[in-house]
């Protein structure tokens, strides 16, 4: 039984978009939470402004509970023995609401709440992954790009449209330093996001 429930394992790992699983082969998991400190630049003054946050679009591959590297040749690979708490594209928009609180005019909603939405934010995940480009041994380049989209709510028209990326060396090639990047990559990707939000021209 144990060896069948290994290769599932296995099966289950090829079929995941081509990525190689690395599987820990003796001790469990070690659990790692995403923790982003944004400090957005300054809104302009006026009148508060509420953004209905559409459903965020994340790259199946590192959307789960593994951590993604990618190679020197684009080969993908998870880290082994290492995984997020949850699955990254749910600590993401945990992430992206905390980020808004009390950082601006502009105010985060969901789809049910009691709120009118002036605008609408669709965020679109192009890359979450640590990538390992000096090599297998070398400390990876966490890379964090999301591409967002603004609309007013009553018309659809466009509002605004930008790309925010974040490069960030880890200080190590271990999952304890890999990490912290991940969290500082997060930060400057979702304060310049946040400062793009709360400079929408509501006039």
């Amino acid at each position: 039984m144990r060896r069948l429930a290994i290769a599932a394992l296995a099966v289950a790992a090829v079929g995941l978009s081509g990525c190689i699983s690395l599987f820990p082969k003796a001790e469990p998991a070690q659990l790692y939470r995403l923790q982003a400190k944004t400090t957005a630049e300054a809104a302009p003054a006026g009148p508060p402004f509420g953004v209905l946050r559409l459903t965020t679009a994340f790259p199946r591959a590192s959307a789960g509970d593994r951590i993604l590297t990618i190679g020197d040749g684009g080969q993908a690979a998870y880290i082994a023995g290492a995984r997020w708490v949850s699955p990254a594209a749910v600590m993401f928009d945990e992430q992206t609401s905390l980020a808004f609180q009390g950082a601006g005019r502009a105010r985060l909603i969901s789809r049910g709440d009691v709120v009118r939405a002036d605008y609408m934010l669709k965020l679109d995940v192009h890359a979450f992954e640590a990538v390992y480009d000096r090599g297998p041994k070398a400390a990876p380049e966490v890379v964090v790009t999301v591409r967002g989209v603004i609309t007013r709510a009553k018309d659809r028209a466009l509002v605004g449209d930008q790309v925010f990326t974040a490069r960030i060396r880890a200080g190590d090639n271990r999952v304890s330093a890999i990490v912290p990047a991940y969290d500082q990559a997060l930060s400057q990707v979702l304060g310049e996001l946040v400062g793009w939000v709360n400079g929408v021209d509501t006039k």
